[in-house]
């Protein structure tokens, strides 16, 4: 929806709570990929890290930043451009609405914060928000307890999820294709099964020198060896909470040499082995696949 069809609603319809009623329109396929992604996410906790991972597949004029604060998760919604209002109540809204399908309709986050003044009429905003609110904070900001975000979800499916993430992230580097850390990654998520590609082969399929692959990444404040660890790291989480495969086979899908060598890096990002981690969800492999 165009500013100006926001300006026009909100002067239409003199309702304060405009912009978080529109969030009851949105469909779970709105969103196309990134839809099915968050609603297959093991947990709210990647459902948020997925919507801030692939934000831009919805619109380039809000950016997300999640991240946990002692025992609280902080969802904070930062407008690249004044849109107003409305449209930043309807995102309000519909990430409220992402909580209650995934955990429950009774579901409050602890306290929302907006940026926005007090509207003129609240009842709206008590009704369907249910949450404790401030107004004229200096963000916009979802804060949300830690039990509630990190709880495994019975609708959790990682396959599927991971599925969708790769269309997100093709549809994505589409629409940005000058986001070269995008397309790297891309690349790796597709490649890491065949073995760990070096930058030179990276560079190679973007059509461009391993020298001007660097120097891109480093203008992004980033390198190669940072993006194929994270790469590899939100891999790793993804086909362990699927349970569908052995420790050895993720070390081979992602492309390490030896098991050795994924369990030092896993070490590294969780603290944890690869097992202990997947037996701390409470899974197990699927029948007649070794831990």
């Amino acid at each position: 929806m165009s500013l100006r069809l926001w300006r026009l609603a909100r002067e239409a319809t003199h309702d304060p709570a405009f912009g978080l009623k529109v969030a009851s329109h949105l469909k779970p396929t709105s969103f196309h990929a990134l839809s099915y992604g968050i609603s297959a996410s093991s947990s709210l906790k990647e459902a948020f890290e997925r919507a801030q991972r692939y934000c831009h597949v919805g619109s380039d004029a809000v950016d997300y930043e999640f991240s946990r604060c002692g025992s609280e998760y902080h969802f904070i919604i930062e407008p690249t451009a004044d849109l107003g209002d409305e449209p930043i109540d309807a995102l309000v809204g519909s990430y409220l609405r992402m909580c209650r399908s995934l955990i429950g309709r009774d579901y409050s986050p602890l306290r929302i914060e907006f940026r926005r003044s007090a509207p003129s009429r609240l009842d709206d905003f008590l009704s369907l928000l249910r949450a404790p609110m401030f107004f004229d904070m200096p963000r916009t900001r979802l804060v949300f307890d830690r039990e509630s975000i990190e709880r495994p979800l019975d609708s959790g499916n990682p396959e599927l999820a991971r599925h969708n993430d790769v269309i997100a992230l093709q549809y994505l580097t589409q629409l940005e294709r000058d986001n070269i850390e995008l397309r790297v990654r891309e690349v790796l998520t597709q490649r890491l099964a065949y073995g760990e590609p070096s930058q030179e082969d990276v560079a190679e399929i973007l059509n461009m020198s391993a020298r001007t692959l660097q120097r891109k990444l480093g203008d992004g404040g980033t390198t190669y060896k940072e993006i194929l660890d994270d790469t590899r790291h939100a891999l790793a989480l993804q086909y362990l909470s699927a349970g569908m495969h052995s420790v050895s086979d993720v070390t081979y899908l992602l492309g390490f040499s030896a098991g050795s060598c994924f369990t030092r890096a896993f070490r590294r990002w969780t603290g944890q082995s690869p097992s202990d981690w997947r037996a701390g969800l409470g899974l197990r492999p699927t029948a007649g696949t070794p831990a």
